[in-house]
C-alpha cells in the first residue's frame, strides 16, 4: 500500500511532493528528470504567449535564509514550447502559464491543450513583472475571468497560483473557486529586495524581486491555514519547504499536496529524503494514509 499516493480530481501522483515552477529552468527534459528523482509530479517554468528575455544579471541574490530572484518570466514562448510537448508521456506534468488578460491565457491554452499533460497552473502571482502576475492576481473579478476563459478551452486541471502580497487572498481564492478552478497553489514569492553594500545600490537589476525559501514558510503556512477555512477545493502548499516536517506542517494546516522550490536548488535528491521522512513519521503515528493529516491543525 502506498501511504503517500495523492490526487487532484482524476489526476493521481505517487506522492504529494511536486517540483515548483521555475526551479529547473526552461528545459523540459530537466523538469521531467525530477520524476525519476522522487517527485510525485512537476510544474514547468511559466510559459507566455510570446518569447520573453526577462531581466539581465544580476537577477538572483542568495541569502542565508533563501533567495531573492527577479528572473522576469524569461521563457521561449508557447509556440516553441509546444514542440517540446510532442510525443511525450506527461501525465504527471502541470504546465505553468502567464498572461496579462483572459483572452491571452485562453490563447496559450488553445495552442497546447491537445498534448497529454495533466493540467495548468495559472501564474497569477509573479511579484516583479509589471502588468502580469500579481497585478492580475490582486483583482478577484479578473481572476474569475481568467479561470473561466481557461476552463472553456480545456478539460484538464486548472490550478490558480496566488500571491501573498495582497490583503485579498481569500477573496481571490473564492473567485477562482467559484469560476471553476480545481485547486489553489499558495503561495508564490514575497516581494523583496537586497542592497549591495559595495555599490550602495539594489543588488538586482530590476531592484525588486521575489523572496523564496525558509524565510517565507511561516507566511505560506498562514496563507494555507486561512484558505482551508474558507475554500473547498484542494490547496497545494508552497513556500520554504525543505524537509519532511515542513511538508507535514502544511498538510496539518490544510494542504493536500506541496511544492518544493528553492530547496531543490540546493539538493536535487530532496524528494526522496522528504518522502522517506514522511513515511517514517506516518509509521510512527500509526497513520495509514497521509491524507488523514490534512487539516488536523484546525
Amino acid at each position: 500500500m502506498n501511504h503517500l499516493q495523492a490526487s487532484i480530481g482524476k489526476t493521481r501522483f505517487p506522492n504529494p511532493l511536486l517540483l515548483a515552477s521555475g526551479v529547473a529552468g526552461a528545459s523540459l527534459d530537466k523538469v521531467l528528470s525530477f520524476l525519476s528523482r522522487g517527485a510525485g509530479g512537476v510544474v514547468t517554468k511559466s510559459i507566455g504567449l510570446r518569447p520573453r528575455k526577462g531581466y539581465p544579471p544580476p537577477n538572483i541574490a542568495r541569502l542565508e535564509f533563501g533567495l531573492v530572484n527577479a528572473i522576469g518570466l524569461s521563457n521561449p514562448g508557447v509556440t516553441f514550447f509546444a514542440k517540446d510537448l510532442r510525443n511525450r508521456n506527461l501525465e504527471r506534468v502541470i504546465v505553468s502559464i502567464f498572461a496579462s488578460d483572459p483572452r491571452s491565457f485562453a490563447s496559450i491554452v488553445s495552442k497546447i491543450d491537445k498534448y497529454s499533460f495533466a493540467g495548468y497552473e495559472l501564474n497569477l502571482s509573479c511579484p516583479h513583472v509589471k502588468g502580469i502576475g500579481t497585478e492580475v492576481g490582486h483583482i478577484p473579478e479578473l481572476v474569475s475571468d481568467v479561470v473561466k476563459a481557461v476552463k472553456k478551452n480545456t478539460k484538464k486541471l486548472v490550478i490558480a497560483k496566488l500571491s501573498p502580497n495582497t490583503e485579498r487572498l481569500v477573496d481571490v481564492a473564492l473567485a477562482a473557486e467559484d469560476a471553476g478552478a480545481d485547486a489553489i497553489t499558495a503561495i508564490n514569492t514575497v516581494k523583496a529586495m537586497v542592497i549591495d553594500l559595495e555599490s550602495g545600490k539594489p543588488a538586482l537589476s530590476n531592484k525588486y524581486g521575489g523572496l523564496s525559501g525558509a524565510a517565507i514558510k511561516p507566511i505560506a503556512l498562514r496563507c494555507v491555514y486561512e484558505l482551508y477555512q474558507n475554500i473547498h477545493i484542494p490547496i497545494i502548499g508552497c513556500g520554504g519547504i525543505s524537509k519532511w516536517s515542513d511538508a507535514a506542517e502544511f498538510f496539518l494546516a490544510g494542504a493536500s499536496l506541496v511544492q518544493l522550490g528553492t530547496a531543490v536548488a540546493y539538493n536535487e535528491d530532496i524528494f526522496v529524503m522528504v518522502s522517506r521522512g514522511l513515511s517514517e513519521y506516518l509509521a510512527k503515528k500509526g497513520i495509514m494514509d497521509y491524507r488523514e493529516l490534512i487539516g488536523l491543525a484546525h
